[in-house]
């Protein structure tokens, strides 16, 4: 059975836009079982009765009084805040009530909450979150996208093996071409970091993996390659100015043919175009993005995410849980021989050493 925990609280627009997204997803995916509605239940259900969909049978309510700030330190907060929506939410997974939880709230909160209840994937000791970017003939995972800004060699390792799989299974490419994001493509290039993430890297191709080498940013958009790795700083730089390009390009579009009534007539004549480029660059289309490496399935959402997106974002996640990824994962990471040394704790959160 296909349970699912939606934090109804997190994101901008929440509960309005979550709701919205969840009846959207009730009436197009097939497949659902459960959704557990986290949030305040007065106001969840207002919106539920709005769409129509208060009293639907797959539909479970779950009071949760408090909701985390985007202001807020997001480990104090999930220690002082037990009945925030996020952490009821990881709660029903680490319970067994549901198999993966969606959020569109604070970032930090969501990966504070998973790993310091779920805890990390055996071998796993960080996790990363892995975004679909948009290619020129396909696409391409990035990760971490934000997760782990103080990253270490072995991590990237890791979220090489955890993006392998995902874009194996999920996104359908038998064998995906593994790039090290960097600052030039010639061998010795970048920091330490990045120096010593080439050599392990380099070593996993005897175990199956195509490591191509060293990919700059351009590189993440041109097909060239399906999995690119970094620290979750760089990675949270590239997606975010990768969206902020992408919104100015659509709105100076619809600016400069607006201005123009020939122009105007013209862009009748593209709209199909124009579809297609806001599909392929908009990031409600791909919903949300996977936390791997944690013991459940955890997918987060944009922090403005429409109702467009969580239908997206709860997609994502019933694939997710469908295809057994986090098997796969730890099985994999063993095989390879990067898995965190067995005397070492799982890591908590972000900033606190193991």
């Amino acid at each position: 059975m296909v349970s699912l925990a939606i934090d109804v609280m997190g994101g901008d627009h929440a509960p309005r836009a979550v709701v919205e997204g969840v009846s959207r997803a009730l009436d197009s995916l097939a497949g659902i079982d459960r959704l557990l509605l986290v949030g305040r239940q007065p106001e969840v259900e207002a919106e539920l009765r709005r769409v129509g969909k208060l009293g639907d049978a797959r539909l479970e309510l779950v009071h949760a009084d408090e909701v985390i700030g985007m202001d807020e330190p997001p480990a104090a907060a999930i220690r002082s805040k037990r009945n925030a929506s996020i952490a009821v939410a990881v709660d029903l997974v680490k319970q067994g009530r549901a198999l993966a939880v969606v959020s569109a709230g604070h970032t930090g909160a969501a990966v504070a909450s998973t790993v310091l209840k779920l805890r990390t994937l055996p071998g796993i000791e960080r996790p990363g979150i892995a975004a679909v970017l948009p290619g020129t003939d396909g696409r391409c995972l990035l990760l971490d996208a934000g997760a782990n800004v103080d990253a270490k060699p072995s991590h990237l390792a890791q979220y090489a093996i955890m993006g392998e799989i995902y874009m194996r299974e999920i996104l359908g490419v038998a064998r995906p071409r593994v790039g090290l994001l960097n600052v030039g493509g010639e061998d010795g290039k970048g920091n330490e970091l990045t120096r010593e993430s080439f050599r392990i890297l380099s070593g996993l191709g005897d175990g199956g993996m195509e490591f191509i080498g060293n990919v700059e940013p351009d590189d993440l958009f041109s097909s060239h390659v399906d999995v690119v790795v970094c620290d979750g700083f760089s990675g949270n730089v590239v997606l975010k100015t990768g969206e902020a390009v992408a919104k100015f390009i659509r709105d100076r579009l619809r600016l400069s043919v607006g201005r123009n009534p020939v122009r105007l007539a013209g862009a009748a004549l593209l709209r199909g175009a124009f579809a297609e480029f806001r599909k392929i660059s908009d990031a409600e289309e791909y919903g949300g993005a996977p936390l791997l490496g944690v013991n459940g399935v955890c997918i987060k959402g944009h922090g403005s995410s429409s109702p467009l997106a969580v239908r997206n974002a709860i997609k994502v996640a019933m694939e997710a849980v469908e295809h057994h990824i986090n098997d796969q994962i730890v099985a994999r990471v063993r095989e390879l021989g990067v898995a965190r040394p067995e005397r070492l704790p799982p890591a908590a959160i972000q900033g606190e050493e193991p």
